[in-house]
């Protein structure tokens, strides 16, 4: 472990490290006895997952102070690596609000636009760390705009500003067939939804799309969104209280407010993740499927004892070292062949390896 950040209230500081405390004990006494959460999972990501969760649970719980809710989710969090490789830069007056994540010796004139996870409510200091790891594992430019939250800015914010975001980068001068999509969990529902509406805004499509443990669908949707509860590090019932806070007491159906409603024909290719664990993994595959009945571009690779944004482990984890490296092939191969990129093969050099079962 390269750094523990611990910040904030001290309540919410003793209370984290408690937290941390009592979990990690637990799951120490679990594997003991023979019984971990999961077989196929080391230490850390048990300890990970479920001190999260229970970060996660205690956030919800101050929700009537959505302020103290983040405050305290940020509390006290662990940075598994560090990347020094990668300039953090935040955007001038002017410019969309956000910060680029730019590596010193990039791949190649790409650039991700990245939307980060969190709800739709929360911008945590992880989501900006994984933001940096992304820039550090692609070797690419990233811009991470700092879109406007729920619930104090309900939909369309968020679509409006992901828009804009695409389309300030157009107007620097950036070719969209050198721009890539990118987004994780509610990040990952907005860089679909943006891409949805590049059409009706009257915009070019991007190289590629990428979706990591997108959230698909604002309803319920698949077995999965609450039986993998004991498993996963978000919960079923979050995903409810989110679609609530981005619908604002608006009359909104869940179609209108969900990739899985919107046409991508025409659109280009999409990269989805998914772990096997995590409570989005149906909702994913259900949406993989409906784009590939309209006849678009789409891949899935399911890793199966994962749970959401595995990716975060970095290098830390074969499973994320595997991950990363697909998501960088699938670029890479996209921006080799723009509007001839195949979502299930390249040429014969670039073909992605073969995803692993689904669970």
């Amino acid at each position: 472990m390269k750094q523990v950040i611990i910040q904030g209230r001290l309540s919410h500081r003793l209370r984290s490290m408690a937290v941390s405390s009592a979990v990690a004990a637990s799951v120490v006494a679990r594997r003991a006895l023979g019984r971990p959460l999961v077989a196929q999972w080391p230490f850390l990501v048990e300890h990970a997952t479920l001190y999260i969760r229970a970060q996660f649970n205690h956030a919800f719980r101050l929700s009537g102070d959505i302020t103290q809710s983040r405050a305290y989710f940020d509390s006290v969090y662990a940075l598994l690596e560090t990347y020094p490789d990668v300039e953090v830069r935040a955007t001038a007056p002017g410019e969309p609000r956000g910060h680029w994540f730019i590596p010193k010796a990039p791949r190649n004139d790409a650039t991700l636009l990245h939307f980060h996870g969190g709800g739709y409510t929360f911008y945590a200091g992880v989501s900006r760390h994984f933001a940096a790891c992304l820039a550090h594992a692609l070797n690419v430019a990233v811009f991470a705009p700092d879109y406007r939250l729920t619930p104090e800015h309900p939909h369309p914010a968020q679509l409006e500003d992901g828009l804009a975001a695409y389309a300030w980068l157009l107007a620097r001068g950036t070719d969209p067939a050198r721009i890539v999509l990118c987004g994780d969990s509610a990040g990952g529902h907005l860089a679909l939804m943006t891409l949805a509406h590049l059409r009706q805004a009257g915009l070019p499509t991007p190289a590629l799309t990428l979706g990591i443990s997108p959230w698909t669908d604002v309803g319920r949707r698949g077995a999965s969104q609450f039986g993998n509860d004991r498993y996963d590090l978000v919960q079923g019932y979050m995903t409810l209280q989110f679609a609530d806070w981005l619908k604002g007491g608006q009359p909104l159906s869940d179609a209108e407010l969900s990739p899985i409603g919107q046409d991508f024909r025409g659109l280009g290719p999409i990269y989805l993740q998914a772990g096997g664990k995590e409570i989005l993994v149906d909702m994913i595959r259900d949406f993989a499927a409906a784009v590939a009945a309209q006849g678009g571009q789409v891949r899935l690779d399911v890793w199966e004892h994962m749970v959401h944004e595995f990716q975060s482990y970095g290098g830390q984890l074969p499973e994320s070292r595997d991950a990363l490296a697909r998501l960088r092939e699938a670029m890479a191969c996209a921006l080799r062949q723009p509007h001839q990129f195949s979502a299930d093969a390249c040429t014969e050099a670039d073909t992605l390896a073969p995803p692993q079962p689904a669970a």
